[in-house]
Formats: structure tokens, C-alpha cells, sequence
């Protein structure tokens, strides 16, 4: 008796002090932090062709210069935070050459800059165009204008400090990875390196990005077949291995043509959420056939709370590449559909092939339950 008399005083002694700790002295709650995001756009291949240089080159300066050409677009680049493209030439210094082994001036990356560009990956088929030579000197190019990027390397201590690029805005990390199916069979001379695409180096590098600190890890692939509007089944394989190795979106160029995206809303089973964006097209080039002349840039949020993070907001939007002769002379313009689609300035026939380009375009991407939605701006 006298024990079981204890325990109830034990009890009602315990209940007493839960009792005032509830409702005189509250348990201080942890606030969860504010969410923070950062937005990233992607743009397709930026290539130069011969016409592209010829038209790039002003007499009355003595110089190349490449802002015409990124004018239009650049409002919708620099409004993003952090935007990235595929630069698919070197910066290999005179002679400067385009197709099949191109080189372009020095001004084409100037212009990439001063468009709102914060990264370039550098990893594709033309990377090796003018050997160890060009590759180096295309990365020093891009170093010295501030310019981040990844894919190709001096040596193995600049693909340590570059591979994988880490990106970091608004108290977000990412870490971009670059890969290419290959150099058009050009070698790459030690000690440089580029990228390549190898299943079991991405599944561990995936998984090496995967540590402590990185908030998302992003794949940047050079891969499909040329001019094909469907992905081949290589890329839907290695793509779903990668997302299941933990890339939260993989974003691809090198068609020349756009191809599918699909976006997976962050949900019980996807509490992050992902992005897949097949092939973002041509984003500048002299190729004018349909299809070709023009791409895609994609758009999307990343966002961070205390215990989440979602991949969100996804927004492609159409680039058409316009011609003009203006001088005697070949211009290329990277046009924002939206802007130019209804009531433009530009002439007839070229009007028609931009409201062609975005039909087909749109045939294209906005099927499919998981499609994603164009944007509105």
C-alpha cells in the first residue's frame, strides 16, 4: 500500500510539473528559417559558323563585336540569377574558322557575358577542334573574363577545381556536371581533359556531389542523335539512371533541334521534384532549315526551407535566330518569340518561318502529362 501511495504521488507530482511547463513556461519552438531560391536558365548551343564571324566583323572599329546579335535576348538572361549555356567552339585564337573545326573570336565570349551568361560548359563534340593548344587557350579565354565553366580541363588540377562546377547563390550550393559523348573522334592530348561520357564515372561522380553542403546536383549532357526530334533510347536510359542516382535535373544539347521536356512536381514520392530537358536546340548558328533555326531556353526555380528542397517553376522559352541583310552584309539576331510572333517588325518570309519554328515547336513540347509550360514573358 505504501508503495503503490508513492507512485500516485510520483504521478500526480509529474503531471503538476507538465501541467505548469505547458501553460506558464511554454517549450521555446524552433522557428524554421525563411526559404530561400535562386533561378537558373539554360540556353542551347551557341556555335559560329563562317558567315556568323564575317558578320560579326566591323570595319568602321576594326573589330568583332558580338552584342547585336544577344540584344533582344539578353533582358530574359540577365533577370535570372545564375544562367548557363553550351558553347560549342573553341576560343583558339586566328585564323578564326567555322565549320568543321571551329574558332571563334575572342568578343563571341565577351558578348556571352554581357548578355546576363554566368557559366559555360565546354564539354561537345568541337571542343578538341584546334587540339591542346585551343582547348587550353579557350579556357584561359573564360577565366579571364570571369566567366565560370566546366567540361574541358588543362590538366588534372584544373578539373579538380572545376569538375564539378560549384554554384553558389542566395545560400543555395549546386554542383554542374558536364559531359560529352565525344570529340568527333579528334584525340585529346595529355594533359588535358575533357568530359566524356562514361556511365559508371557519372553514377560516381553523382554520388560524390552528393556530400555534405550541396543543396542540388545538376547534369549538363552533349548527347542524342543530329536533327532527330525524339530522344534515343540511350539518352531516356542514361537519363533515368542518372535521376536515380540523385541528379535533381538533366538538361541536354547537341541535336541542333529541340526535343522533349518532362517534369516531375515534387510529391510524396518525389519530395524534391525533377527536371528533364532532352535537347535545348540551336541557340545561335547559321543553320536556317526548319527545325533548326532555332531552340529553347529553360527556365526553373530551386528553392531551400529548413527541411525541403523542390525543384519548381519550370518555363521554357522560344529563341529564333533572324537573318537580315543589313549593309550588304548577313546579321544573326537571337529573337525571343513571344516578343516577335504577333505584329513584328521583321519581314514577311521571316515572320512566317518564326510562327512556323513555334508551332512546331510547340507541337512538340506541350504534349504529355508531364510537359512543361511555356512562359508567358
Amino acid at each position: 500500500m505504501i508503495i503503490d501511495y508513492i507512485r500516485y504521488l510520483l504521478l500526480a507530482a509529474t503531471v503538476m510539473v507538465s501541467t505548469i511547463t505547458n501553460e506558464t513556461h511554454p517549450v521555446a519552438q524552433i522557428n524554421a528559417p525563411d526559404s530561400t531560391s535562386v533561378t537558373l536558365l539554360f540556353a542551347g548551343d551557341i556555335m559560329q559558323h563562317g558567315p556568323q564571324i564575317e558578320a560579326a566583323w566591323s570595319e568602321a572599329d576594326s573589330a568583332y563585336n558580338y552584342q547585336p546579335c544577344f540584344s533582344y535576348i539578353k533582358p530574359i538572361v540577365s533577370a535570372y540569377d545564375i544562367a548557363i549555356a553550351n558553347l560549342e567552339v573553341t576560343l583558339a585564337g586566328k585564323p578564326y574558322t567555322g565549320y568543321p573545326q571551329f574558332s571563334a573570336p575572342d568578343a563571341l565570349a565577351v558578348a556571352i557575358r554581357n548578355a546576363g551568361f554566368d557559366v559555360l560548359a565546354t564539354a561537345n563534340n568541337h571542343c578538341c577542334d584546334r587540339g591542346k593548344a585551343g582547348l587550353i587557350r579557350t579556357t584561359r579565354v573564360l577565366d579571364s573574363l570571369s566567366l565560370l565553366r566546366t567540361g574541358t580541363y588543362r590538366d588534372s588540377a584544373d578539373m579538380k577545381d572545376h569538375h564539378p562546377m560549384i554554384l553558389k547563390k542566395n545560400d543555395i550550393t549546386i554542383a554542374l556536371l558536364n559531359y560529352t559523348y565525344g570529340t568527333n573522334g579528334l584525340p585529346v592530348h595529355e594533359p588535358t581533359i575533357v568530359s566524356q561520357i562514361d556511365s559508371s564515372r557519372i553514377f560516381s561522380d553523382l554520388k560524390s556531389a552528393r556530400k555534405p553542403g550541396i543543396d542540388f546536383v545538376i547534369v549538363f549532357f552533349h548527347w542524342g542523335n543530329e536533327y532527330q526530334s525524339q530522344p534515343a533510347a540511350e539518352q531516356e536510359i542514361l537519363a533515368r539512371r542518372c535521376r536515380e542516382n540523385g541528379a535533381d535535373a538533366v538538361i541536354g544539347s547537341h541535336p541542333h533541334v529541340i526535343q522533349p521536356m518532362e517534369y516531375i512536381a515534387p510529391d510524396e514520392r518525389n519530395p524534391i521534384g525533377h527536371l528533364l530537358v532532352y535537347s535545348l536546340g540551336n541557340y545561335v548558328s547559321n543553320q536556317r532549315d526548319r527545325y533548326k533555326d532555332g531552340g529553347a531556353m529553360i527556365g526553373f526555380t530551386l528553392t531551400k526551407t529548413w527541411n525541403r528542397k523542390t525543384v519548381s517553376n519550370p518555363q521554357y522559352h522560344l529563341t529564333w535566330v533572324y537573318t537580315p541583310y543589313e549593309e550588304g552584309k548577313k546579321q544573326y539576331y537571337i529573337l525571343p518569340v513571344r516578343q516577335f510572333e504577333q505584329g513584328s517588325t521583321l519581314d514577311s518570309a521571316s515572320h512566317e518561318k518564326l510562327r512556323q519554328f513555334a508551332a512546331d515547336s510547340r507541337q512538340l513540347l506541350n504534349t504529355g502529362k508531364l510537359a512543361v509550360p511555356e512562359s508567358l514573358k
